[in-house]
């Protein structure tokens, strides 16, 4: 059989539905698949101007619009206006703060100095009334009678060489020193009264340095000279017959009494007159000085600065 034969006589032969629809399955399927593609593309055209649609619905949705330039001005503005004010009020609260505490400072400071000032104005008088008693002791021990000594001679002797606290002003600047180390001195806005306050602690510091001197001399040669002449056993006598509390009063207690207290002074043959006069001169014309200056120098600060105080703060005596 030849070759050509035998393989038609192998192939499928097709079947009849098969050689009737081939052909036709063929064109039907190139149809549908143009059908198809006109339809996708009408779908997107339709489906375009939908969505664009959409968008442009989505923007104008209340709450979500463009914001203009006035918008952010505003709420700038409305911002700037919330934190200057807050700024402000605690401005405000800050500049009380501090009005309230150098008010106080103030107070506090008046009442250091208005004590001062009055200790200031008492050892002055003191001090003047001392000089005499110096003036009179200098005098007598000079060419008078050493052995029947009159009545004031020892009252004077004691107050001239032996009273020295009684005498001596200590300042005291416990609150001007705390607002100077802790620096509430720049609460004071007054630029007359923080000079004035700085000239007083000068004052205070001579004042202290001029007692620091007159203790001095007292410690040498005033000392050892009333160990060796003062008869100690009179005062011991004055007291066991006076019990108030401060030596000054005993002293003018006996004085203005009808009292007499047996006095003398000792180790007569070493007694120098002429040096025991020039001593108490001496020592009168120290504290002279620290009246007239160191003194005075801090009483005419210390009055200013009350003064300025009262001015100032509207501070009264109390």
């Amino acid at each position: 059989m030849p070759l050509q034969e035998q393989l038609d006589n192998e192939a499928p032969t097709p079947t009849t539905e098969e050689q009737n629809s081939s052909p036709q399955s063929v064109a039907e399927i190139e149809e549908a698949a143009i059908t198809n593609l006109h339809a996708e593309t009408e779908t997107a055209e339709n489906n375009a101007p939908q969505t664009q649609e959409m968008e442009v619905h989505h923007h104008t949705h209340p709450g979500h619009h463009k914001k203009k330039w006035t918008d952010y001005f505003w709420e700038f503005l409305m911002l700037f206006l919330a934190v200057f004010c807050g700024f402000l009020a605690e401005y405000q609260l800050e500049h009380k703060i501090e009005r309230d505490r150098e008010k106080e400072f103030a107070k506090a400071l008046y009442a250091e100095l208005l004590v001062d000032s009055t200790a200031a104005a008492t050892r002055m008088t003191r001090r003047r009334e001392k000089e005499k008693d110096m003036d009179y002791l200098s005098s007598y021990l000079k060419d008078s009678s050493l052995t029947n000594l009159p009545k004031n001679v020892y009252p004077a002797y004691t107050i001239s060489l032996y009273l020295i606290n009684t005498y001596s002003f200590e300042p005291k600047d416990g609150i001007l020193s705390q607002l100077r180390n802790s620096g509430s001195l720049r609460y004071f806005k007054s630029i007359a009264l923080q000079k004035l306050l700085g000239d007083i602690s000068v004052n205070i510091n001579d004042v202290r340095i001029r007692n620091e001197q007159e203790y001095q001399f007292f410690a040498n040669p005033i000392k050892p000279y009333m160990l060796k002449h003062f008869d100690w056993s009179w005062i011991d006598n004055l007291r066991k017959q006076d019990t108030t509390a401060t030596i000054l009063d005993v002293l003018n207690n006996y004085r203005q009494s009808s009292r007499i207290i047996e006095s003398k002074i000792l180790n007569l043959p070493e007694f120098d007159r002429v040096e025991a006069s020039n001593m108490i001169l001496f020592y009168k014309q120290m504290m002279v000085s620290t009246r007239t200056l160191q003194m005075n120098n801090y009483i005419e600060t210390n009055h200013k600065i009350l003064e300025d105080l009262r001015k100032n703060y509207k501070l009264e005596n109390d």
